[in-house]
């Protein structure tokens, strides 16, 4: 078993709840509320409500309210963990579940704390509006007034438009291109057919399916608000039937592939995973499901660099993680059971794989690829993802008779991706 860890860590399970639709059943759940499901569902199936039975919790979410403010922490508060475990908050995009689960593998591997539970929360349906900015201006002006006449003088240039609040685009800061508009561009860069997306999306589907009903996700999902399934899950989709789907991105350009049945949807949801020392999971009697051995960040210039070139398309980052890990720990494509790559849309997978045969690694058999279903299927609650794909991996592994060995790979706005690596002994 190769290990870039000084101390080995353990995926004890996981805990997740059904992913919801945005403006479904869970439009008025907050994330602490959903984060406080999923990690309950995990203190309940893995007894930890004794006293230090966790050694940290470490979460996030990407679209958070400020009453989210020191959101980890609160949700163990309201927990039946020990309230004296200590939280923090994380955010790394749709890395951050994934950046969660390392930073909680960090402090075990070098003996921190023997064990952690790491996670992430994101809803759409609960997102937060700004106020409008020359109203947020002009009421700090109207605060700091110093008299009476000053602060009605200020508030007196409110106007009808600055009622109007904010609403949250999905769209990169810097290139004013929604996530979806920028996975267009780099699916032509990289030729990206839609019979081929349209056939993951598909096929995704048929796997979660399949695993629900082989009893896969019992002990990984917990009932929240009526729902036991992930909502987005279509057991019946067929190549046929999403060929039949307008194109939703890259309208402007020639022959747009993109729609909204190969693209995941605006999705709500928590998921949490348990890691721990050896020691500690051989002290409560728990058979650790597989172990985390090395990691990656990468990130691209998505603003100025080769984008409609390939290279650095907004969610290509993994194309780069992956082989560098790869090389670091000695190993190759063709060393892994198991891949999981976090599909944001149907053409960004496709291109990660294309890229990575670029760069000289073996094609990825996809009999190995995303077994029990991934986003396109699930949903992407944007914090929730990579703690759910740690969790589906580890026990994917567990299950396989002997050594096996399983590879993450996550893309994220801005650029980013974090990319991992599961070996079960």
């Amino acid at each position: 078993m190769v290990s870039m860890m000084p101390r080995r860590v353990a995926v004890i399970g996981g805990s997740r709840i059904p992913f919801a639709r945005s403006d479904g059943p869970y439009a008025t759940a907050s994330n602490q509320e959903m984060l406080g499901a999923a990690l309950e569902g995990l203190v309940g199936r893995f007894g930890l409500t004794d006293p230090g039975a966790v050694g940290e919790f470490v979460a996030g979410a990407v679209l958070k309210h400020s009453r989210d403010f020191n959101l980890a922490r609160e949700t163990v508060l309201g927990s039946s963990l020990d309230p004296r475990t200590p939280a923090y908050d994380i955010q790394q995009a749709c890395g951050t579940g994934l950046q969660a689960v390392i930073a909680v593998a960090n402090k075990i591997a070098v003996g921190g704390v023997e064990s952690g539970v790491a996670g992430g929360a994101d809803t759409t349906s609960d997102a937060p509006l700004g106020v409008n900015d020359e109203l947020r201006r002009i009421l700090l002006a109207a605060r700091r007034a110093k008299t009476a006449g000053a602060r009605i003088a200020a508030l007196s240039r409110v106007r009808p438009r600055h009622l109007v609040p904010d609403i949250p685009r999905n769209a990169e800061p810097r290139t004013g291109l929604s996530m979806g508009e920028h996975a267009a561009v780099t699916a032509r860069a990289w030729g990206v057919l839609r019979e081929d997306q349209d056939l993951l999306a598909a096929t995704s589907h048929r796997r979660l399916a399949a695993a629900y009903e082989r009893g896969f996700l019992d002990d990984l999902v917990v009932p929240f608000r009526g729902l036991e399934r992930d909502q987005n899950l279509r057991p019946g989709s067929t190549v046929e039937k999403l060929a039949g789907l307008r194109t939703v991105y890259g309208n402007d350009g020639p022959a747009p592939t993109m729609t909204a049945g190969n693209s995941t949807p605006l999705t709500d949801g928590a998921a949490t995973v348990l890691l721990a020392s050896e020691e500690w999971a051989e002290a409560r009697g728990l058979a650790p499901l597989a172990y985390l051995t090395a990691y990656e960040t990468a990130a691209v210039d998505h603003v100025a660099g080769d984008v409609r070139g390939g290279e650095d398309g907004l969610l290509m980052a993994p194309a780069h993680a992956v082989p560098r890990m790869l090389e670091r720990a000695g190993l190759t494509l063709d060393d892994f059971d198991l891949v999981e790559i976090h599909e944001a849309f149907a053409s960004q997978v496709l291109a990660t794989l294309a890229a990575w045969e670029k760069r000289g690694l073996p094609p990825v058999d996809r009999d190995r690829l995303n077994v029990a279903g991934s986003s396109l299927a699930t949903g992407h609650p944007f914090a929730a993802t990579g703690a759910r794909i740690v969790a589906t991996l580890a026990k994917l592994l567990a299950e396989r008779e002997g050594p096996a060995r399983g590879l993450i790979s996550v893309c994220a706005a801005g650029g980013q991706g974090v990319t991992a690596v599961l070996e079960r002994a």
